[in-house]
């Protein structure tokens, strides 16, 4: 549960929501808010010993959640899953489309392979998901969708090529479903998260060329030396205060809200690349 709940406890009590990558890392945030908040939460992933844990810990906090699994990939699949969403609830109030894949890899060497992953994940599956539930929420006469972007390709991420392109495809594909949707009551919008330290990233940490560094090198110090230096807000997100951007979205407050990109990183993509010691 969220440490620190704004929010009143029934704010979406009878609503749907599915969240796609929603057992692991800022998914699980995201999820276990709006649980809190009232929503039947459908866990999607491709991996289902993830899911089990996930919504075992959300039924055990109180809250309502279920699991379904899916490769965000596979068009047919995510129709099915869909339909059996829908099948079950009788209604889709909410999709999130958090799945996404990554890693570093250079321009010149990155594989077709490579590059056809991250794009059918990132972006292709956004699509897919959002297509899917578009005929539901229709029939109810509206609903949300919030797709996960990022920072980086506002301002050039060395090694990120795939990434950076399918999250741009993101932003692009949000404002346009939310011109073409609104008329059925559809609200599209995308969140941005700065960095955030799931254990996925704490594995994966090194810190960029030429930030400061800890005489005694450790992971934990290195994240938290770099976070004061980057960051102007001077902490490291977590994936509560990305759950709590889609709470506020998903509720009332966001009725006037569709087409638009929110940047959730502690104003870590306005300061300099490069952090003054």
């Amino acid at each position: 549960m969220s440490p620190h709940p704004i929010f009143r406890d029934d704010l979406l009590a009878g609503q749907v929501g599915i969240v796609t990558g929603g057992a692991t890392g800022i998914g699980l945030g995201i999820s276990t808010t709006l649980a809190q908040l009232g929503m039947h939460v459908v866990l999607a992933s491709r991996k289902p010993e993830n899911l089990k844990a996930a919504v075992d810990g959300i039924v055990a906090a109180g809250g309502k959640a279920s699991a379904v699994t899916v490769d965000v990939r596979d068009q047919e699949r995510v129709q099915a899953m869909a339909k059996e969403v829908h099948d079950a609830h009788g209604r889709i109030d909410l999709l999130v489309n958090n799945a996404a894949g990554n890693f570093y890899a250079k321009s010149e060497t990155l594989s077709a392979n490579a590059w056809k992953s991250v794009i059918e994940i990132d972006l292709y599956g956004t699509f897919y998901c959002t297509q899917a539930v578009f005929p539901y929420m229709k029939a109810n006469g509206g609903g949300r969708v919030v797709s996960t972007s990022m920072t980086l390709h506002y301002r050039g991420w060395p090694l990120m090529a795939h990434a950076t392109a399918a999250k741009a495809g993101v932003d692009a594909l949000t404002k346009t479903l939310a011109v073409e949707w609104a008329e059925h009551g559809i609200r599209v919008n995308a969140i941005a998260p700065g960095p955030i330290p799931t254990e996925g990233v704490r594995k994966a940490f090194t810190p960029p060329p030429g930030a400061p560094v800890p005489d005694v090198f450790s992971v934990d110090k290195a994240m938290e030396t770099w976070a004061m230096a980057a960051i102007p807000l001077k902490r490291w997100g977590t994936p509560e205060d990305i759950g709590q951007m889609v709470a506020y979205l998903a509720s009332p407050a966001g009725d006037w809200i569709t087409g638009s990109i929110f940047v959730i990183d502690g104003g870590e993509w306005l300061a300099k690349s490069k952090p003054a010691n």
